[in-house]
């Protein structure tokens, strides 16, 4: 070992720096040691951050226009190491989130898939502007044809008539009148009993619509009624009038269609009545929808086929829900329209009287359709029936929803038939009706309005549906209470009461003492269609062509 040179242990330069952390700030010392190493001062009072950052993307440059702090290994070494640094990535590339694959990745080898998508999307915006258009012009005609329905008026207006008053519709919403109990004066007819089977029909086990064409019913206005003339005669009221009449008076508000009544007033005495074939004696149909319905009118789901069809199906269905063995409950007087051995519908007439006031009176005749024995009770019916006649047009398949969704179901017709379901309500209260049965009776198919089934009955108290469906019994008596007020301040005479077909306001009219008689027609045929009327030579000669007849035989 002697002569070995051993190896010697050189102790680096370690500064000290009295005054804090890191190399102190002696930069001659720290010429060539520490040049170009980067490093951070920092104080024990600072936040110590990260050593080293292996997570940071080299590849990406600070931002230093964002206005944050640099880090400090954001430094370049040597511009030319930097720049030919290059960072290997062994990640997958990010699959696209949306469309075929080739849009994204294979744009660039496939250039023509850029035009094809671009035709494609020209494609794409010129189907949908045609299709806005399509519904936008939908929507315009649709529009004009519910406008078109409804401006048509119940009665031509004619030049003789003098406008009196015209009542909107917003000052019958503020009225409030309370009537006692009524008191009957009179009951006629025959009532046949409910047959209670007709209360578990189903859509699965329905009952196909039977005709009752050798049944005869009855539309009599007030002033024909045999009874209410005996009445009047008798002076036990001061006002006369039908359910079906008061029914629209109080119901008004909700109507949409074009109705009429003719108020005369003889003496002190006031009787509302209908017009022969009135829209009165009709039922409607999506009155209150905002689907319109085709205008033409012989279309079957026309406004006028299907009031028509609405009223058809209902006096099937009075009498179809019968027991029909015989066995009725007859009253004091028989049916006072119908001649002897003529059969007639089951329906009693009850001549009910209420006292508006102190010197006013009003007599009605109120219709009961059917009467059921309950715990030993006599209780009166009403019955009606709502008609489906396309799903389209209401949205809610009745033979899908019955079951499951009644209530859905009748929230529907609460919503498209508003009107019609108050005036029925109206009715039954007016009658003073235990139950009121309501029958859901559907097309067989859509297109066929001659057969028909019944899906389901149900029966509902007339005060308890009254306050489900918000009618209030002081605002219906309210409306009447003023119309009558209205027309006793009135001259002697004959007026018209018109609700306005576009406006929810009714007009009052002073009308001739004979409109409405000798067969009056509100249209004219057009002259085309009249037959002309025989010429002079041949009245002549037909007296001659007799002489002739006469000779020969």
């Amino acid at each position: 070992m002697v002569g070995t040179k051993q190896p010697q242990l050189k102790v680096p330069n370690v500064a000290d720096n009295p005054d804090g952390w890191g190399p102190p700030d002696d930069h001659v010392m720290l010429e060539n040691q520490l040049q170009n190493v980067p490093y951070a001062p920092f104080s024990k009072t600072e936040r110590l951050g990260r050593v080293a950052d292996w997570t940071r993307n080299y590849n990406v440059r600070p931002n230093t226009r964002s206005g944050q702090e640099s880090n400090v290994f954001d430094f370049i070494f040597d511009e030319a190491d930097e720049e030919s640094f290059r960072l290997v990535d062994g990640k997958p590339p990010p699959k696209p989130r949306f469309g075929p694959r080739w849009r994204f990745q294979q744009q660039r080898q496939l250039p023509q898939r850029k035009d094809e998508e671009v035709e494609a999307k020209k494609r794409e915006a010129e189907k949908e502007r045609q299709r806005r258009d399509r519904f936008y012009n939908q929507n315009r005609n649709n529009m004009q044809r519910r406008e078109a329905a409804v401006l048509k008026s119940s009665v031509d207006i004619q030049p003789e008539w003098t406008m009196l008053d015209q009542i909107p519709f917003t000052t019958f919403s503020k009225l409030s009148y309370g009537v006692g109990e009524p008191e009957d004066l009179v009951m006629c007819g025959a009532l046949e009993y409910y047959d209670r089977v007709y209360d578990r029909v189903a859509p699965k086990s329905d009952r196909r619509l039977e005709r009752f064409k050798n049944r005869n019913f009855f539309k009599v206005t007030t002033t024909d009624d045999p009874v209410i003339r005996r009445l009047a005669s008798e002076d036990k009221a001061t006002v006369f009038a039908t359910d079906t009449i008061l029914a629209t008076l109080m119901c008004c508000p909700r109507s949409v269609y074009s109705w009429d009544i003719v108020v005369q007033k003889v003496g002190n005495k006031l009787f509302f009545d209908k017009r022969d074939g009135s829209q009165l004696d009709l039922l409607s149909v999506n009155e209150t929808s905002q689907e319109p319905l085709p205008e033409a009118k012989e279309d079957i789901n026309s406004a006028h086929s299907l009031s028509v069809e609405a009223a058809y199906i209902n006096q099937n269905f009075s009498q179809q829900v019968l027991v029909r063995d015989g066995n009725k409950v007859e009253f004091e007087e028989p049916n006072p329209f119908a001649s002897e051995g003529e059969e007639v519908a089951s329906v009693a007439y009850r001549y009910r009287r209420w006292k508006l006031d102190e010197d006013v009176a009003l007599v009605a005749r109120c219709e009961v359709h059917s009467v059921l024995d309950l715990r030993g009770q006599t209780q009166f019916l009403t019955l009606n029936a709502l008609n489906e006649f396309d799903p389209k047009y209401s949205g809610v398949d009745w033979r899908q929803k019955l079951e499951t969704q009644r209530g859905a179901v009748l929230a529907t017709e609460l919503k498209n038939n508003a009107n019609k379901l108050a005036k029925w309500t109206a009715q039954a209260l007016l009658a003073s009706a235990d139950i009121m049965k309501l029958g859901y009776v559907s097309r067989v198919h859509p297109r066929d309005h001659f057969n028909h089934v019944i899906l389901s009955v149900q029966g509902y108290k007339p005060k308890e549906f009254a306050m489900q469906i918000n009618l209030n019994t002081s605002n219906m008596w309210g409306i009447v209470k003023s119309i009558v007020d209205l027309f006793l301040k009135l001259n002697e005479g004959k007026y018209v009461l018109v609700k306005d077909p576009s406006k929810p306001q009714v007009r009052v009219y002073e009308v001739p003492t004979d409109a409405f008689e000798n067969d009056y027609v509100e249209e004219p045929l057009p002259e085309e269609e009249q037959v002309p009327p025989p010429a002079e030579e041949e009245t002549a000669a037909k007296p001659d062509e007799q002489k002739d007849v006469d000779a020969d035989e």
